[in-house]
């Protein structure tokens, strides 16, 4: 491989953690408001105060230093308050998708060996479900309301253990300490745990403020759910870092926005490329006309280029956009400085902090404007995942050569600048979410009528995938499309939802009897796929 010049060197760097932030903030200015959930504020000494008591109730429960706490909740401020509460304890946090159920949801909490699980009411039936398969789990705290499931597990309510002691803890979390783990896709395989430092998380949220930079003066606007990592270090650490302030909706909605944003005096919107297409292309209302240059900065991937130019000339943002590539594994690894020109279609530049290169299946690095598989290693420490929770095999799968292999397919120009071509990988993304293919799969291999099944992405014209189930019934089965995707609805999460479904006879494979599912794609919908947007069925999100 040759040589990247002057950037091409090991530094320490900046290493921090969120707690170390928090306590830094507190000290400065404790009166300030961080927390804004819809009106209700929440000062930067509350959030501390809070956290703290919640933190001694969990050391009651034994939740100590690298023990593994799972929370299935919603957008509100406990969210915040018990990961705060868990990073106090120096224990790791495993936010998981609220939409997850059935075997989805029994393998993540599962595979995350904890023996504390926190939820939303509403989301204990699901837990419930799969109790059967949880045998590290010996207590599921309720966040609200009266417990009234019935759960062969030991089910508290979590006000019980609020805790009252306020009093700052005695053990802070290095910024080398695993924090938190973020399951993402498995192709081959169930999803994986990415274990995260404290510092990986502070890093991103440095990265960002590069990005799109911010002051104690701006308010951050954030529908994303607190179970992703972008909430937790664009939404949170970030603003804690200069200390500002956060308004985090309970979810995305076209029609709440614009009102949300006037609310909360918002300047900077964190939301997904996708949402900030459905918003440029929404009609005027009072509250967006309002708000009209209020917003200066758009964070989010991907926006095209109508989308951005939208943005500009009819709301009034500066920035828009995040121009970056990363990855759960290392987030984020291109990008540019706020203001910085960047290259039509383009991701960013390299940064200070990774060495990226693009390569050929044989780790040979390609020349300028040539595709290739995209790898990477870090040039600071604790800015790159620690590997795969419980799974030493899959992440030395990964790290071959000692590079982080991202299984995405890449280029760099002539100037540096870099542009995602494709993916490497058998994953799909819809809605902001990776969706396991091999985990789908599994799901509609159960269906009684289903003989073999393969599920892959069709490309959408709103920039990210449309899932689709190309299946073949068995020998007699009558079973509709229409009927699986109402079936469904009970197996996957409401993101994982397949616009198309076609059944078939045979699935196309190689010699080795594996399904050859980039023909599936290339062929995409046919005159026999069934199109939920062709019928009048309505999807709720669950």
């Amino acid at each position: 491989m040759t040589a990247m010049g002057p950037t091409d060197t090991w530094t320490t760097g900046e290493q921090d953690t969120v707690i170390a932030a928090l306590e830094r903030a507190v000290t400065a200015h404790p009166e300030r408001v961080l927390l804004d959930f819809s009106g209700e504020l929440y000062t930067y000494g509350e959030v501390d105060r809070l956290s703290n008591c919640m933190a001694h109730a969990f050391a009651e429960l034994g939740v100590t230093r690298g023990k593994t706490v799972v929370t299935m909740l919603d957008n509100n401020i406990d969210a915040v308050i018990i990961w705060l509460a868990i990073n106090k304890l120096c224990a790791v946090s495993v936010p998981i998708n609220t939409a997850l159920r059935g075997e989805f949801l029994r393998h993540q909490i599962g595979d995350a060996g904890t023996a504390l699980v926190i939820c939303e009411a509403a989301y204990l039936e699901r837990i419930a479900q799969v109790a059967h398969g949880l045998p590290e789990v010996t207590l599921i705290l309720q966040r609200t309301g009266v417990v009234t499931a019935s759960c062969t597990l030991p089910v508290e309510t979590l006000e019980q253990h609020r805790g009252s002691d306020s009093t700052a803890l005695k053990i802070t979390p290095e910024p080398s300490d695993l924090a938190c783990l973020i399951y993402t896709s498995g192709t081959t395989g169930p999803s994986k745990g990415c274990m995260l430092s404290y510092n990986f998380m502070c890093n991103l949220a440095r990265l960002q403020l590069r990005a799109g930079p911010a002051t104690a003066n701006d308010v951050t606007i954030t529908p994303l759910p607190l179970f992703h990592l972008n909430a937790l270090s664009v939404g949170i650490i970030s603003n804690i870092m200069v200390g500002a302030r956060v308004a985090i909706v309970p979810r995305f909605s076209v029609s709440n926005f614009w009102p949300e944003v006037q609310r909360s005096g918002a300047t900077i919107a964190s939301i997904l490329g996708s949402m900030g297409t459905l918003l440029a292309q929404a009609g005027d209302s009072e509250a967006m006309q309002a708000c009209i240059g209020q917003i200066h900065t758009v964070r989010g991937n991907p926006f095209t280029e109508e989308t951005k130019a939208t943005w500009r000339t009819r709301f009034g943002a500066r920035q828009v956009g995040g121009n970056g590539y990363g990855l759960t594994e290392a987030c984020v690894i291109t990008s540019l400085p706020g203001g910085d020109y960047a290259a039509p279609g383009s991701s960013g530049k390299r940064i200070p902090d990774f060495d990226v290169r693009i390569v050929d299946e044989q780790d040979r690095e390609l020349p300028p404007n040539t595709a290739g598989e995209i790898i990477v290693r870090p040039l600071r420490p604790n800015i790159m995942f620690e590997g795969y929770w419980r799974r030493p095999e899959d992440t030395l799968k990964v790290m071959r050569n000692m590079w982080l292999h991202t299984g995405d397919i890449g280029k760099f120009d002539d100037d540096g600048f870099f542009y995602f071509v494709d993916r490497k990988k058998d994953y799909l993304r819809r809605r902001g979410e990776n969706i396991s293919s091999f985990e789908m799969e599994t799901a509609f291999a159960s269906h009684p009528d289903i003989s073999e099944v393969a599920v892959h992405a069709v490309p959408s014209d709103k920039g990210e995938d449309d899932v689709k189930v190309t299946a073949i019934l068995k020998p007699g089965a009558t079973l509709t499309a229409a009927q699986l995707f109402h079936w469904s609805a009970d197996a996957v999460p409401y993101y994982a939802l397949p616009r198309y479904i076609e059944f078939r006879t045979t699935l196309p494979k190689n010699p080795q009897g594996r399904v050859l599912k980039y023909q599936l794609r290339d062929e995409g919908k046919t005159s026999t796929t069934w199109d939920l947007d062709d019928t009048d069925i309505k999807v709720a999100k669950r």
